[in-house]
């Protein structure tokens, strides 16, 4: 039974503690997910400062990867925020910044995806949430109100229309934190899979070796795939957080 344990798809996801911590009856121990939150920081920080640390006018391959990284995200901020956007540019990048290496490290062997956890990917979807809801209430006022009432709408609709965008403004971070996890989840789990069917099917010895080049060939087209979900889902969520936000500047 133990030996099944250990083979479980499901394994790789667990959080273990490395330092037993407990404050008033909390346990607040700093897990493998911490570790690798810590890393995707560090690793981000070093590769940015490493980047620019001497910057010249005809870029190396270090700066001219950080600046496009850069680049990306500002023209992210500028097509859907708009020149509001720009205070909120930092917090944005930092988000990107941490979800692509949090994302890639994740795709080290025996290294750990916190992302593939649901308790931190809403954790960053509501703190999202929250602080466009703040953006949006301290530049409006009461008026925020007016994004739940659909421009246009028919008056006799309006009480229907507006339950309905609450409940969709709501469900923002659930969605939101849904998406990133789901896919972080499922694309190591089918590499897991395919993986044990590899080593299963080549244990067996004889003729069934050959029966393992397809799994094995799967494991090498999924890995690739991986990496672009990694790099996609840093995206998507941050492309997100920037359509959100511009709800809350612009409002209809």
């Amino acid at each position: 039974m133990a030996s099944e344990g250990m083979h479980s798809p499901i394994e790789q996801f667990k959080i273990k503690p490395i330092f037993e911590l407990s404050a008033g009856g909390y346990d607040i121990s700093f897990t493998n997910s911490s570790l690798f939150m810590l890393l995707a920081m560090v690793v981000g920080g070093v590769f940015l400062a490493s980047a620019m640390s001497k910057r010249e006018m005809v870029p190396g391959r270090l700066q001219c990867a950080a600046e496009m990284m850069y680049e990306f995200v500002a023209d992210l901020v500028r097509s859907n925020v708009g020149n509001d956007g720009r205070a909120y540019f930092p917090f944005i990048f930092t988000l990107f910044v941490f979800l692509l290496f949090g994302n890639l490290l994740g795709m080290v062997p025996y290294s750990y995806t916190f992302t593939s956890q649901i308790i931190v990917t809403f954790a960053l979807a509501a703190f999202v949430f929250v602080g466009v809801t703040i953006v949006g209430l301290v530049k409006h006022g009461l008026h925020f109100f007016t994004l739940f009432v659909p421009a246009g709408a028919p008056k006799p609709l309006i009480p229907f229309l507006i339950v309905i965008e609450v409940i969709s403004y709501f469900v923002r971070p659930v969605s939101l934190s849904v998406r990133l996890f789901a896919n972080m989840l499922a694309g190591h789990t089918m590499l897991k899979v395919f993986a044990g069917l590899a080593v299963m099917i080549s244990g067996a010895g004889g003729i069934a070796v050959t029966g393992s080049l397809l799994p094995f060939a799967a494991i090498i087209g999924l890995t690739g795939l991986e990496f672009l979900v990694a790099a996609l889902q840093a995206y998507v969520f941050t492309i997100l957080t920037c359509m959100y936000l511009n709800d809350a500047l612009h409002l209809h």
